[in-house]
C-alpha cells in the first residue's frame, strides 16, 4: 500500500470547489490580507510537484517525491451533479451487470492534482529546533543538519517560495544513531504548493522565508554545498532544461498562460544567478535573501545571440510590509 497526500485543482483555496467559502470572502474583502498578487490562482497542485521536479534536477533530495495524477474518492469535493450521476452509474451497474454494467463505468470522475509521498518519523521544524537550542546535536549530526538546512535553503530561494515557516518543514532525529549522521536526521520540505511566483512580491506583503531569522542561517553555506551545486546552477543547459520540463509540467493546468510561465521562468531565473553569487562569494543563507531581488528575462526583440538571449532586471517595486 502507498501512503501520501492529495491536494486537488479545483480544491484549492480559491477554486470554485474549495468546500472553506470563507477563502473566497477573505479574497474579495480582505485581498490585502489573503491571497498572494504574486502567484497564479489554483496551481498550488502543480507547484508541489514542480518543486519535487527541481529538487530532483539540483540533487537536493529534500521534497518527498512528488506527481501530478488524476484519482478519484468519496473524500474529494464533488458538485451535486456528479455525485447524483455516480450514484445513478452505480445503481444502473449494478442492477443490470450483465448488459449496462459491462459499458459504463461507475464511480466519481478523477480530479488531477498532486500525489505526495507521506514520510513517517518526523515532527515540525519548530519543534526540533528548539531542542536543538537547548540540547546541542554532537557536532558531526550538526554538521549534517546544517547541509540539510542549505539543502531547504537552496530549494526555497530558486522556487521564491513564498510560505515556508518553520511548521511546514519538517525533521526527523533518532539520537540513538548519532554514530551515524546520515541516520540520524534529515528534512522534508512539505506545503512547497504557494511557490513559483511569476513577479516577486510588491504589493502589500514580503512572504519572507521564515528559516533567516534561525541562528542556521547566519553561517556561511558550507564547501561541500558549493562544490556540489555551483557546476549544476552555472550550466545555461541545465538551467534551460529545469525550465522546459517546468512548462511541460504547468501546460496541463487548464489555466496554463505561456506568457505567465516566461514570467515565472524569470523569477527563476534570477534566483538561480542570485544564489550562485552567494555561493560564489562564501554568503550566507541570510546574507542570500538580502541580496537584491532580479529577474532573467528572455529578449523578445529578434536581436539576441544565444549568448545574449536574455536581458537581467532589477527590482524597483518593494511591499509595504516587510517583515510578513
Amino acid at each position: 500500500a502507498v501512503v501520501s497526500t492529495q491536494s486537488t485543482g479545483n480544491e484549492e483555496p480559491y477554486g470554485h470547489l474549495n468546500p472553506k467559502w470563507t477563502k473566497w470572502l477573505h479574497k474579495m474583502c480582505c485581498p490585502c490580507c489573503f491571497g498572494r498578487s504574486c502567484l497564479i490562482p489554483n496551481q498550488g497542485y502543480m507547484s508541489e510537484a514542480g518543486a519535487s521536479l527541481v529538487d530532483d534536477k539540483f540533487g537536493l533530495n529534500v521534497v518527498p517525491k512528488t506527481k501530478v495524477v488524476g484519482l478519484a474518492s468519496a473524500t474529494f469535493n464533488y458538485t451535486a451533479i456528479d455525485k447524483a450521476k455516480a450514484k445513478s452509474v452505480k445503481f444502473a451497474t449494478e442492477r443490470f451487470p450483465d448488459t449496462l454494467g459491462k459499458n459504463m463505468k461507475a464511480g466519481l470522475p478523477p480530479k488531477i492534482g498532486s500525489f505526495q509521498m507521506f514520510v513517517t518519523g518526523y515532527k515540525d521544524a519548530d519543534f526540533w529546533v528548539r531542542r536543538f537550542q537547548e540540547d546541542p546535536l554532537p557536532p558531526a549530526v550538526q554538521k549534517r543538519f546544517q547541509l540539510l538546512f542549505e539543502r531547504l535553503v537552496c530549494l526555497d530561494y530558486i522556487i521564491r517560495n513564498t510560505d515556508r515557516g518553520n511548521d511546514n518543514w519538517l525533521i526527523r532525529f533518532d539520537k540513538e544513531k548519532s554514530e551515524n549522521p546520515e541516520e540520524c536526521i534529515s528534512v522534508a520540505a512539505i506545503d512547497n504548493g504557494l511557490a513559483f511566483p511569476f513577479k516577486h512580491p510588491d504589493e502589500w506583503r514580503a512572504y519572507p522565508y521564515y528559516w533567516a531569522w534561525l541562528p542556521y542561517a547566519s553561517v556561511p553555506f558550507s564547501e561541500e554545498t558549493r562544490d556540489y551545486l555551483l557546476p549544476k546552477l552555472r550550466d545555461r543547459d541545465m538551467v534551460q532544461e529545469v525550465v522546459d520540463e517546468l512548462h511541460i509540467l504547468f501546460k496541463h493546468d487548464k489555466g496554463f498562460d505561456k506568457n505567465l510561465f516566461e514570467r515565472q521562468a524569470s523569477v527563476l531565473r534570477g534566483q538561480i544567478l542570485n544564489l550562485c553569487q552567494a555561493l560564489e562569494d562564501g554568503r550566507s543563507p541570510l546574507q542570500l535573501v538580502q541580496m537584491p531581488l532580479l529577474r532573467i528575462e528572455r529578449r523578445s526583440d529578434g536581436q539576441s545571440s544565444k549568448k545574449s538571449a536574455f536581458i537581467q532586471r532589477f527590482q524597483d517595486k518593494y511591499p509595504f510590509f516587510s517583515s510578513c
